[in-house]
């Protein structure tokens, strides 16, 4: 069939590993790249109505960089620039995203509080069979404190994105239910999306949410999904092919923070 808004690049799998992933489950679909969400990239190119049809778990963000985006049990929901949690409308478009029909291949329970962040991420990568494949990640759990961000809609000519984040409205809650939902990636891999941790905050309320900057966790279960494949589709319309794309990763540690 015909795609009048995308070519579609099928990388199975990036980087060379297996050709063909087990099943739906094991494979992640990205809309774009990093690298070019970096580089000021933000038209939306495909409709959220699309992008479920790939998965039903994963994170990105919205038309003109418009938040953050968080989708969780197959529904897409967008933290704005308020802190604020939105149902979204299938019509509405994103420039970037990662998603996959999650599938439990290995669970951890945390019942010893991290010190930081970094130890958590610490606990769950020594958990990991390998560092070579992506993983898609859900950790439940009541934190007892939470600090995440989200960025306002842009205007053209959009800002590069380590400019955006620069003046990034930030959230704070203690003592919420909540998911979080994200990926861990090779460090093979940086410019398609972030190596390492990407990891999205959304409390059980619906009344809180954003992109991860720091979380106290003492109690939490891990459910981590083994992937095995990249669906990498690419905008064929937009400023994607006129923008020189580089990877920068001081910057998109800054980015990250």
């Amino acid at each position: 069939m015909k795609r009048n808004i995308f070519w579609t690049a099928v990388l199975f799998v990036v980087f060379g590993f297996s050709l063909f992933a087990q099943s739906k489950g094991d494979v992640i679909y990205q809309v774009s790249t990093l690298g070019a969400l970096q580089e000021g990239v933000y038209d939306g190119v495909e409709p959220i109505e699309t992008l479920l049809k790939y998965g039903d778990t994963g994170i990105g963000t919205f038309d003109g960089l418009d938040g953050e985006m968080i989708i969780l049990n197959g529904t897409c929901y967008q933290v704005k620039a308020d802190g604020k949690v939105y149902k979204v409308a299938k019509t509405v478009k994103t420039p970037f995203a990662a998603v996959s029909f999650f599938d439990t291949d290995q669970k951890i329970q945390i019942t010893e509080r991290a010190p930081s962040l970094a130890a958590l991420y610490d606990t769950i990568l020594k958990a990991l069979p390998t560092k070579n494949i992506p993983y898609l990640i859900k950790i439940t759990g009541t934190a007892a404190y939470v600090k995440t961000r989200s960025v306002p809609k842009q205007q053209k000519p959009y800002p590069r994105l380590v400019e955006v984040t620069k003046n990034q409205p930030t959230f704070e809650a203690k003592d919420i239910e909540g998911t979080l939902i994200g990926v861990w990636l090779p460090e093979y891999m940086a410019g398609v999306n972030m190596a390492g941790f990407h990891l999205h905050f959304i409390s059980k309320d619906l009344s809180f949410g954003g992109h991860l900057l720091e979380i106290d966790m003492p109690k939490a279960t891990v459910e981590i999904d083994y992937t095995y494949g990249l669906q990498l589709t690419l905008p064929s319309q937009s400023d994607f092919f006129t923008t020189t794309l580089k990877q920068d990763k001081e910057e998109l540690k800054k980015i990250e923070q």
